[in-house]
């Protein structure tokens, strides 16, 4: 006889929540989720060894070497996947499956970590000798000379129209490359706090670069990425 999962148990389940549209296994899920006991204890450990496969398939895809980090990195990434599908079961609306739904927390959690450990022994450098990573426009015939112009404007613009910590964040997140969430391990503080702070960088030197005319030139440089 096979052994019923936490799944087909749910389907008994007097706490049964109303569908709402969703599909009948995701329902299941979230009914089983949400109750008690030896029922719930084995929906959760389902769960994770779902999270725990997808959290692999994206180590993998990043292409990090097998072995113990990779093992232990995909380990981390279902649990700390698993507490956010469980802190936010009632925002699931069923526009996907719910295991659909939950295996892009695993997916992004993973990704998270590998940035972070490829940065892990690397230095971020804040010193505003990484201005020099702007584009170089060259000084042949080839090169354009409003794009040295610009050029020349953002550098002037980031020296004399930015704060300190504004010119920091913006020449490692938009110049240097470094990935937001360790730029914000690195400095102690948050995602959503470099976000802003890169935005109202980004808000000068458009004012900058908008009061020398070059405004229009300037957006493939200072476009928003997230």
């Amino acid at each position: 006889m096979t052994r019923p999962t936490a799944v087909d148990l749910a389907a008994v389940a007097d706490r049964a929540i109303p569908a709402h549209g969703l599909d009948e296994t995701s329902a299941r899920w979230l009914s089983t989720l949400r109750s008690t006991g030896a029922e719930r204890d084995r929906a959760v450990a389902e769960l994770h060894a779902l999270l725990l496969r997808a959290a692999r398939f994206e180590t993998v895809r990043r292409g990090l070497q097998p072995g113990p980090d990779r093992d232990d990195l995909g380990t981390q990434a279902a649990d700390d996947a698993l507490m956010h599908v469980l802190d936010k079961l009632d925002a699931f609306e069923g526009r996907s499956r719910f295991t659909t739904w939950a295996y892009k927390f695993a997916i992004y959690e993973a990704g998270v970590k590998a940035r972070r450990r490829g940065w892990h022994n690397r230095e971020v450098s804040l010193e505003a000798e990484a201005w020099s990573l702007l584009p170089d426009a060259g000084s042949g015939p080839a090169a354009a000379a409003e794009e040295r112009e610009l050029l020349r404007a953002l550098e002037d613009g980031i020296r004399t129209a930015l704060t300190a910590h504004q010119r920091n964040v913006l020449v490692a997140l938009a110049i240097t490359g470094v990935p937001i969430d360790v730029l914000a391990e690195r400095l102690g503080t948050t995602r959503g706090a470099l976000y802003k702070t890169l935005h109202d960088a980004r808000r000068k030197l458009r004012g900058h670069l908008s009061n020398q005319g070059l405004s229009v030139l300037a957006e493939g440089y200072l476009k928003e990425k997230r």
